[in-house]
């Protein structure tokens, strides 16, 4: 099914061309997309960007749009770094169940990456062969924490459905932000200290006692025994009350992006609840689903897509999507970056140097474990710097390229980069996409 739209309603500020609908990617499985043109005399000259948002849970039509990237923010006042300016943008509500995508039963709901990303796949299928003017303009896919996981699987998987025919696009390369990539690390000298687990040594040793330090030491090595026995459910569970210790000990630190206060109210109620789910939950998804936006979605944007089927609700399957994928949350994905790379794939980490849940030296620890051939070469090479765009003289990122990988190293950004800093993102995406 991929349903027409129509393309303004009077309250709509938005000027430029869009389009929507939904697609079946399984029975009892469907999945919204939303695409905006990009700002243009020809759009055709830009590169297209999928987005995905991380959770799994989390809203891209709903977050990364109003936000971080799209056209508009969430008062409806034009976004100065919008990336509509810069590429077409196509949010996907994925996985199933997550945003306005919905499923006829929770079963239907996916397990684990590879059945996203077959679903993904048929989306994209019906996408391009509908959309055929974007079949021969360069695809990138840009995703934000578990996002980056789902996009990797997705990235591989549609390189091989290029390759046999079966999807018609020029798939150009993939960029994982703040991605959920290791999340034990795999690295001798992570596990030393922290059990493997992917937290920011320098940030939580500033942050915590010597008792503090034990705690989290201990936590993160239950982490680490669940994963090692293959019990990843559990480890996910463990990890929820690894991140409870470290709450705990540094006040509420945000995991997000240090620097800024976690809501007191938000963070009692994670802290209090005795179910570990959940409070991974309110980690993952909450902050991307907070009233202000669920309003939003759930009232006038649900009344201009016109195409939300009565009894779905904005979000409403996001903590089932989740629970669905908590087996899945702890398998690192570090295999399938090697196959990319291997295959020729154009591969770009990103990172915030004010992130915690998904730092940057747990990052480049991952990226020293690939196999791919060019690693040695680049592990030596030195960081570039980046002048900020917003701060004339003040370098706003590092980076460092060779053959088809790069890495970005965004200063003065948490989590969610677009949101802390648009314009450094913004020309990031330029780079990446080789329009500088």
């Amino acid at each position: 099914m991929f349903l027409p739209s129509p393309l303004k309603l009077p309250f709509w500020r938005y000027e430029g061309k869009e389009t929507w609908g939904y697609v079946d990617v399984r029975e009892g499985a469907h999945m919204f997309w939303w695409l905006y043109y990009a700002d243009s005399s020809s759009f055709k000259d830009l590169p297209l960007v999928m987005w995905l948002q991380g959770g799994p849970g989390g809203s891209s039509c709903g977050f990364g749009n109003f936000e971080e990237i799209g056209p508009l923010d969430t008062d409806l006042e034009p976004r100065k770094t919008s990336w509509v300016s810069s590429a077409s943008v196509l949010f996907v509500d994925n996985p199933v169940g997550t945003g306005y995508s919905y499923t006829d039963s929770e079963e239907a709901l996916t397990k684990d990456v590879a059945m996203v990303a077959a679903d993904m796949m048929v989306l994209l299928r019906e996408f391009f062969n509908k959309q055929t003017e974007f079949q021969s303009i360069p695809f990138y896919i840009f995703s934000e924490s578990y996002g980056g996981k789902m996009a990797a699987a997705i990235s591989l998987a549609l390189t091989k459905a290029v390759q046999k025919g079966s999807i018609k696009c020029n798939f150009a390369g993939v960029a994982l932000g703040d991605s959920w990539i290791s999340p034990l690390g795999l690295l001798s000298q992570m596990c030393s200290h922290w059990g493997g687990v992917c937290v920011c040594v320098c940030v939580l040793q500033s942050l915590l006692d010597d008792y503090g330090l034990m705690e989290v030491t201990r936590a993160a090595k239950a982490v680490q025994e669940a994963v090692e026995q293959g019990q990843y459910e559990k480890a996910t569970e463990q990890w929820s009350i690894t991140e409870n210790v470290v709450e705990q000990n540094t006040n509420g630190v945000n995991f997000y992006n240090i620097l800024t206060q976690q809501d007191d109210e938000l963070m009692k109620s994670s802290l209090n609840d005795n179910g570990y789910l959940s409070a991974m939950k309110f980690r993952h998804i909450r902050p991307l689903h907070r009233q202000s936006l669920s309003q939003l979605m759930n009232g006038p944007i649900r009344k201009k897509l016109g195409v939300i089927p009565k009894n779905v609700t904005w979000g409403g399957q996001a903590e089932e999507v989740f629970e669905s994928m908590s087996g899945d949350f702890m398998k690192p994905v570090v295999d399938i970056i090697d196959e990319l790379l291997a295959a020729g794939v154009n591969v770009t980490v990103y990172n915030g140097q004010l992130d915690l849940i998904v730092d940057t030296i747990g990052q480049e620890l991952w990226v020293k474990k690939l196999n791919w051939d060019g690693l040695k070469k680049f592990s030596q090479m030195k960081w570039t710097a980046l002048e900020d765009p917003e701060s004339a003289g003040q370098t706003g990122a590092f980076y460092k390229t060779y053959k088809n990988f790069a890495f970005y190293w965004i200063l003065k950004a948490g989590h969610m980069i677009p949101s802390d800093q648009g314009q450094m993102a913004l020309r990031m995406l330029k780079m990446v996409t080789l329009q500088e």
